[in-house]
């Protein structure tokens, strides 16, 4: 058996969107994600996806370059391998990643995005290579299906008239009514049975309204508001102190840990965040200042399924939760959560997902959700297979843009509905 990496091939690809709002703006129509290959010298093809931006797409060339005739065992090398790529600085310096809407973006942060793609895909090809599950080689599995909760946006019913792009379905969601409606339908299609609205799109007594619509539609379900940091210390303290009863959580109202911390240290509802803690560094401040209760994990910007599972160590060490914070992904994505979620004790919060919002993807066979869960695979590797007709359109779709979707911006796919359109400053409420 030879696990040597012959051949690792990169592929950048645009994938449609719907006009899902947020506090920075809306989704563009397409929005890009990368593939990511991995092969062996015998012939046996792992894979990973993350985010398909140029800045990633930069780092994952050189990285993808120095691989090449290393074991694809040889795990802990990705992260030596990645610190010796050079990351221009003034692509991620002082921004704020709106893709992911985490926070300010840095260089680790940005390699360890691009480790994460080719940590799974490596995961991937040796567990096809041994014969054994991805979870196996994290440790084993203690559940057989991971529990997901419904994502729900505020939403237009399309795209700007002009603008290319493919039809959802799904209508407008502009108001409480149709937040319910929308949640509706996600219980019918899919069974989910707990729901996280995406807010800081509204006013902060219009998103109380549709929350409480959400516990009156369906009493007993979880409930989760998210306003991306877009909210003051006193706003967050005053929606915790209308609605905090009928949420599990709150997440990440005010930006930073300081503002975290001061609304924590005044409210009884539990904060969660995939803004302030999305490094490890970021970890002890957060937590001896009790600033959040849940930590909301994401293997693409944490560096990996291995450093997710690490991270849940640390949070059951602390007793803090843990869950994953979800952006827009396909369904490699999907599986590699899915086996990672598998493996980790004390998930006591089911899991966000944006892959049914996504009309494309470039597997063989969709994941299915049963009622709100994902059977785990006990398939090798990840249990998925790549559509190379499918990946070949996208990635067309690719090499067919001027470069203008290349990009996720929120913002400025908002200009495009109003021009004067400017990125609300924080807190904006």
């Amino acid at each position: 058996m030879n696990l040597t990496i012959a051949d690792v091939r990169l592929t950048p690809i645009l994938v449609a969107d719907p006009p899902l709002l947020n506090t920075r703006g809306v989704h563009q129509p397409y929005t890009p994600r990368l593939i990511v290959e991995v092969e062996t010298a015998d012939g046996v093809t792992g894979v990973g996806e993350t985010y398909g931006d140029t800045k990633y797409l930069e780092l994952a060339r050189p990285f993808a370059g120095k691989l090449r005739g290393r074991p694809v065992s040889d795990l802990n090398a990705l992260f030596t391998v990645a610190d010796e790529v050079a990351v221009d600085a003034s692509r991620v310096s002082g921004k704020v990643d709106v893709g992911g809407l985490r926070g300010v973006q840095t260089a680790d942060k940005l390699r360890l995005s691009v480790v994460s793609a080719f940590e799974v895909a490596c995961l991937d090809a040796l567990g096809k290579a041994l014969g054994l599950p991805v979870h196996t080689l994290l440790g084993g599995k203690v559940r057989d299906t991971v529990e997901y909760s419904a994502y729900l946006f505020y939403k237009w019913a399309d795209h700007p008239e002009g603008v290319p792009a493919e039809k959802d379905g799904w209508g407008a969601a502009l108001d409480p009514a149709g937040v319910v409606e929308q949640a509706r339908r996600f219980k019918e299609r899919y069974g989910f049975t707990s729901f996280k609205l995406k807010g800081g799109v509204f006013p902060p007594d219009q998103e109380i309204a549709a929350v409480r619509a959400l516990a009156e539609a369906f009493p007993g379900h979880p409930l989760r508001l998210d306003p991306n940091g877009a909210w003051s210390v006193p706003t967050s303290l005053k929606v915790a102190d209308e609605i905090g009863g009928l949420l599990e959580y709150l997440e990440d109202p005010a930006l930073g840990t300081p503002a975290m911390a001061e609304v924590a240290a005044r409210t009884d509802v539990p904060l969660a965040t995939n803004m302030c803690v999305t490094t490890f560094a970021e970890i002890k401040e957060a937590f001896t200042r009790d600033a959040v209760q849940v930590v909301l994990s994401d293997h693409h910007y944490w560096g990996g399924l291995r450093n997710t599972r690490q991270l849940a160590e640390i949070c059951r060490t602390f007793g803090v939760g843990i869950s994953m914070h979800s952006n827009t992904h396909l369904g490699i994505s999907l599986a590699a959560m899915t086996h990672v979620a598998s493996t980790v004790p004390g998930l006591h919060h089911a899991c966000d997902s944006h892959y049914p919002w996504q009309s494309e993807d470039v597997l063989t066979e969709r994941l299915t959700f049963h009622e709100g869960k994902v059977t785990v695979s006990d398939a090798p590797g990840l249990g998925v297979a790549l559509d190379r007709d499918r990946l070949r359109v996208l990635h067309r779709r690719w090499l067919d843009d001027d470069g203008a979707l290349r990009e996720r911006d929120d913002a400025a796919a908002m200009r495009v509905a109003d021009p004067d359109w400017v990125t609300p400053a924080v807190p904006r409420w």
